[in-house]
This record gives structure tokens, sequence and C-alpha cells, in this order.
């Protein structure tokens, strides 16, 4: 029965929770600087980032927001995204600049 009860905790954990009203402009397509960034409005995030020979891959539900910053992750699994410049339109395409790098939306 504990197995059960736990399971089901982790369960919901990983579950992503829609995007907030006020954030659904970060829902989307993002590319920029080797950076390749999905957030859906059901509230995941897909992250790739290619670092030289490597890369680095991110997918999970968004924990939460901090002002525009937003957290992806469960539990103590978590990355922060610093967010210096929210999604803005700028005639005709999106902008938004992520951990120091401009993204573009279509």
């Amino acid at each position: 029965m504990r197995f059960s009860a736990l399971l089901a905790l982790v369960l919901v954990a990983c579950s992503a929770q829609p995007l907030p009203a006020d954030k659904l402009d970060y829902a989307g397509h993002w590319r920029g600087g080797g950076i390749d960034l999905e957030i859906t409005a059901e509230g995941r995030a897909h992250y790739r980032k290619n670092e030289g020979a490597g890369k680095i891959e991110i997918d999970g539900p968004i924990a939460g927001f901090d002002g525009d910053d937003f957290i992806v992750g469960v539990m103590v699994m978590k990355t922060r995204f610093d967010v210096t410049a929210p999604p803005t339109n700028m005639g005709g395409y999106w902008s938004m600049t992520v951990d120091g790098v401009e993204l573009t939306r279509n």
C-alpha cells in the first residue's frame, strides 16, 4: 500500500500544470545561440543547448515562475532559467532573453 501511495505522489509531481494566464506568451518554440527551447501551454518545457562537443538537455514540467524566471523539474531536480527580457512582440516575431541568450519565436 505504501508503494502505491508513493508512486501516485511521484506521478502527480511529474505532471505539468497549465501555464498561468499572464505567462501564456512563454508558450512556443524558441531558438537562438545554439538553444532550442519549447514551452507548451500545458506547462512542459524541453530545452536543448549545443555546447562545444557536448549537449545539455532538460525536459520536464514547469514547476513555477519567480517574476519572469521559470523553474523546470520536480522535487530536488529543478533548473531555474534566468529571463532578463520576457516575451515581447517585436512586430512580426517574438523575442525573449533566457540565460543571457536572445531567443526568437515565429
